[in-house]
């Protein structure tokens, strides 16, 4: 642990099935984390239990150092008054004050609050992949699609904090029906979900491939980690179908490109960790889409800081 000087914050990343705390040095360095269920089933009073209980202990391992405020990243819409709105798999979650409920608590210390999506945004810029360059766009490509806009250094959050929803640009206005109402969205195609069910359907004319050996069989126990390891085994259908996907996010995130002038997109989550050659999937499909000017500049790189992201970047909210 850092000297009793050394001043020192917490951050908070809030998630549907568990909230982790960490005590972070300003150089992005995590000190100490835990992890708790979050009881998002439940309702929100027991969930902001569940912050309060992380936050507390994390403070009883800062041994002296001065703890100078709180972050806190959340799903859903985060507004500027740190109301949380209508995060997925929260029951009874509307719209919670929890910006107000937890100053409240931590009385005495500042507390910010973003969305999670925004927050490992802004870890990306403060001591990840995106330091070097002050405008880009962040991708979360796992369970969904999500992202943050990052531009001189900051997030953009737009009139009222929901900027960023790039899961749900339509590539096919009549194309498959997206949990969010809307059809066509890159998330009903690239998603976590989706994705797995687009590949059952391939398989079908596929038997012989890598993938049926490694889910026994199952098409219920299809996930993009087993696609990913089919495709390292050189399995052909494996790679075709993690190239189509960067593909499709290529050509949903060349229309945030085009119209925010961003030439830099640092792709985070799960199927970011696919391999190389879809990172270069999604980089060769924004060169196609995006207008002639930025095409020689465009760069699409890997996120650094995996699943530390969402802590480092609550902590940047008050850093």
């Amino acid at each position: 642990m850092r000297s009793s000087d050394s001043p020192i914050v917490i951050g908070v990343d809030l998630g549907g099935t568990s909230v982790k705390a960490g005590l972070v040095s300003p150089s992005g360095e995590i000190l100490y984390q835990n992890k708790f269920p979050s009881y998002a089933e439940k309702n929100p009073n027991e969930v902001i239990r569940q912050i309060q209980v992380s936050v507390q202990d994390a403070l009883k391992h800062a041994n002296g150092a001065k703890v100078v405020g709180v972050g806190i990243g959340a799903p859903g819409v985060v507004d500027d008054q740190g109301v949380v709105k209508a995060p997925p798999n929260f029951v009874d979650w509307d719209e919670v004050p929890l910006k107000g409920e937890l100053t409240k608590l931590f009385s005495g210390l500042p507390v910010g609050i973003e969305n999670d999506a925004n927050a490992a945004a802004i870890a990306e810029s403060k001591f990840g992949a995106g330091k070097e360059f002050p405008n880009f766009l962040f991708v979360i490509w796992g369970t969904g699609v999500g992202g943050g806009i990052i531009l001189d250094h900051k997030i953009f959050r737009g009139p009222t904090g929901g900027a960023g929803e790039i899961g749900h640009i339509s590539i096919d206005h009549q194309g498959p029906a997206c949990n969010c109402g809307s059809r066509g969205c890159v998330e009903a195609y690239v998603g976590q979900k989706y994705l797995s069910v687009r590949t059952a359907e391939r398989l079908k004319a596929n038997p012989e491939s890598k993938i049926w050996r490694l889910v026994g069989g199952d098409a219920a126990k299809i996930e993009p980690s087993f696609i990913s390891q089919a495709a390292h085994d050189g399995d052909p259908i494996a790679r075709a179908i993690l190239l189509e996907a960067g593909e499709l996010l290529g050509t949903a995130l060349a229309g945030v490109m085009n119209v925010m002038d961003l030439r830099v997109s640092i792709i985070g989550g799960g199927l970011s960790a696919a391999g190389d050659f879809v990172i270069t999937a999604v980089q060769d499909s924004i060169v196609r889409h995006v207008l002639k000017p930025l095409r020689k500049e465009i760069r699409v790189l890997p996120a650094q800081l995996g699943n530390n992201a969402g802590i480092l970047g609550a902590a940047g909210l008050v850093l």
